[in-house]
C-alpha cells in the first residue's frame, strides 16, 4: 500500500513529477507547475485531471488553435496524436495518466 499526498505535492522545478503507479506500460503521475508545458502529442491515450489550481488546456482542432479551462475535479481524455501544450494559471497539480514512453 502507498499513499501519495497529491494535494500538498510540490516540486523544485515545473512540471516535476511523483511516480504514483506504474501498470504494464501506464504511468500514473502527480505533476505540480507554475510554467506551461510544450506543445506535443501522446503516443498513446492521456487521462489528464487538475487536482489543485486551474489550467488552460491549448490544442489544435484542424489546425485552429483552441482553449478549453480546467478546474479542480476536470478530467480531459487526449487521444494519441492530439496536439496540445498545458498553461497553468498560477500553480497547479495535475493527475497525468499516459504510456510511459510519452513525454
Amino acid at each position: 500500500m502507498k499513499l501519495t499526498q497529491t494535494q500538498t505535492f510540490t516540486s523544485d522545478r515545473a512540471w516535476g513529477a511523483q511516480e504514483i503507479a506504474m501498470f504494464d506500460d501506464v504511468a500514473v503521475k502527480v505533476h505540480w507547475t507554475d510554467q506551461p508545458y510544450r506543445w506535443h502529442q501522446n503516443t498513446g491515450r492521456e487521462v489528464f485531471m487538475v487536482i489543485t489550481g486551474e489550467v488552460d488546456m491549448h490544442y489544435k482542432d484542424q489546425g485552429e488553435e483552441k482553449i478549453i479551462t480546467l478546474k479542480p475535479g476536470d478530467a480531459l481524455t487526449l487521444e494519441e496524436g492530439e496536439e496540445h501544450v498545458a498553461h497553468p494559471k498560477g500553480a497547479a497539480r495535475i493527475l497525468v495518466i499516459e504510456r510511459k514512453d510519452s513525454e
